[in-house]
């Protein structure tokens, strides 16, 4: 990539709360591409100068039209309901369309592809127990078990295939104006929309990655993800602490 150019970035579900955010802080630093089922609406989401694309993922061709001249991926579009239902939502959704973007983005030689995982993929050790990276997934219902197979997928891809991937297990990402979108027992997982995009400028910059997991939450007095690793290979320094900003909700 020539130097004076932006780094062009794809972001998959970026109409969404977490991409439009993203969008949002980032459309100076990056030329970005965002796709998503629906066009970006300036006046519900803000201005935006970048592009927007309306396609189905389950489509290959589509992702390849996706991918086409991006340098990074970063892919959040799913259906992220923990009540999703398998055959009539997340296979098409979270099981077809995440190859669909991995194998687009490795056709059209993206340097790295990041992969929006959730909690979910973990969640089901006890409550006490905090989370290691490299403690074996244990999904807690079957959004989880999409996530899985997403977190699989962008190991297989940076190992055998050359497209450097990854993984953000990302926590309950709520905004600290909206505290009754926080339940009690999410305190522990709470991300900050803030730190979030900050981890996420810090996986577009990082060099020298093949395949990493990362954890998404913030700085909370309390973490049920452990963030040792994301520390030391992101540099990522959340600031946000769900018992400061939230007080006790139990």
């Amino acid at each position: 990539m020539n130097g004076n150019l932006k780094r062009r970035i794809l972001i998959t579900g970026g109409c969404g709360k977490i991409g439009s955010y993203f969008v949002r802080f980032a459309s100076d630093k990056y030329a970005i591409r965002v796709v998503d089922k629906l066009a970006w609406d300036p006046e519900k989401l803000g201005p935006f100068s970048g592009e927007s694309l309306v396609l189905d993922l389950q489509n290959p061709e589509a992702c390849r039209q996706a991918c086409e001249g991006m340098d990074m991926v970063i892919h959040l579009a799913a259906d992220a309901s923990p009540e999703a239902g398998f055959e009539d939502s997340l296979l098409g959704n979270n099981i077809v369309a995440t190859y669909n973007i991995f194998r687009a983005a490795q056709e059209s030689h993206c340097q790295r592809l990041i992969f929006a995982s959730s909690a979910h993929a973990v969640a089901a050790y006890p409550p006490d127990v905090q989370i290691k990276i490299n403690m074996p997934v244990r999904p807690t219902n079957l959004y989880g078990v999409s996530k899985c197979f997403g977190e699989a997928l962008a190991a297989y891809f940076a190992f055998n295939e050359g497209l450097p991937g990854i993984v953000l297990r990302i926590g309950a990402y709520v905004f600290p104006e909206h505290p009754e979108d926080l339940s009690a027992v999410e305190q522990d997982a709470y991300l900050s929309p803030d730190d979030f995009n900050d981890l996420l400028v810090k996986c577009l910059e990082t060099p020298n990655i093949t395949f990493a997991i990362a954890h998404a939450i913030s700085d909370n007095k309390c973490k049920r993800l452990d963030l040792t690793e994301t520390r030391e290979i992101l540099g990522y320094q959340p600031q946000a602490d769900a018992f400061e900003l939230f007080g006790s909700l139990r």
